[in-house]
């Protein structure tokens, strides 16, 4: 996928995910302070937010560095941007700016923030690699990177069994090598992108979380509304295909329900490295 497809993809999404955030992020607010204390987030810093989407690590982060610090939100999609700019006027923060573009296009002063952070969002990235490079460039020295990415398909079976239905009805298969929720799951490979792209003491830590999202047929909606690489893996098939695929998932959500709506596990690696000096 390239930039511009990349950008209408999370242009169409945008609606649906500003909509939901709040309800897919409530399951990571520990990680996301966990991730905030390893670059070091202090009051006084700045911060860049790679792929903020609507920007509820944003609020955070900037609630962490105010009232001297600065946090800038990035996002591929304008909408997006839009969606932080309005919760941050409506939670009465006023440290927070956007920058449009997909990372490989910002034009950014070099070592210019104290860290950066990406949650949920590098290993959906077409080239993790280039990001980061050009990351570690905008960085101070002794500058931090701090991801949240998802482990492996195996330990998050909610994320993936609803996709596995739909590529199956759908006729499709995962395209090989192809960025994905679980692309940088393994400690390893994600420890080997940041020292490839110019990072040193990689420090990567396994997590497990539990999102409690609504009940099957709401949580269906969230599905179909805000995960745009779902929506995407079906929505070209005939419309027979999708009420029979859609339907499969709901039968799965309802496996998953309680009495409290679904609560799904989740493992999650949450990572940080430096730039040299």
């Amino acid at each position: 996928m390239n930039i511009n497809e990349a950008r209408i993809q999370w242009e169409n999404a945008a609606p649906g995910w500003a909509k939901w955030e709040d309800v897919i992020s409530n399951g990571a607010t520990l990680i996301t302070d966990q991730m905030l204390k390893m670059v070091d987030a202090t009051p006084g810093n700045r911060i860049l937010d790679l792929a903020s989407g609507a920007g509820s690590q944003t609020l955070i982060a900037a609630e962490r560095v105010s009232p001297e610090g600065h946090v800038v939100a990035n996002d591929i999609s304008q909408t997006m941007l839009n969606h932080v700019i309005q919760n941050a006027k409506s939670k009465g923060i006023k440290n927070v700016s956007t920058l449009l573009g997909a990372v490989q296009e910002l034009d950014i002063e070099p070592d210019s923030f104290d860290s950066a952070i990406c949650r949920f969002a590098l290993m959906l990235f077409a080239n993790p690699g280039i990001a980061l490079s050009n990351v570690r460039q905008v960085l101070k020295p002794n500058g931090k990177m701090g991801v949240i990415v998802f482990s492996t398909p195996e330990e998050n079976p909610f994320f993936v069994k609803p996709m596995q239905i739909l590529l199956r009805n759908a006729g499709k298969t995962p395209p090989s090598g192809a960025p994905g929720l679980f692309s940088l799951g393994v400690p390893e490979i994600l420890e080997k992108l940041f020292t490839e792209s110019g990072f040193v003491n990689v420090e990567i830590n396994k997590q497990n979380i539990h999102f409690k999202l609504p009940p099957a047929e709401e949580s269906l909606v969230m599905i179909q509304e805000a995960f745009g690489a779902y929506r995407a893996v079906i929505s070209d098939s005939p419309e027979h295909v999708q009420r029979t695929a859609w339907a499969e998932v709901l039968d799965y959500l309802k496996s998953l329900e309680t009495s409290q709506g679904i609560s799904a596990p989740a493992e999650v690696l949450v990572a940080s490295a430096q730039k040299p000096v």
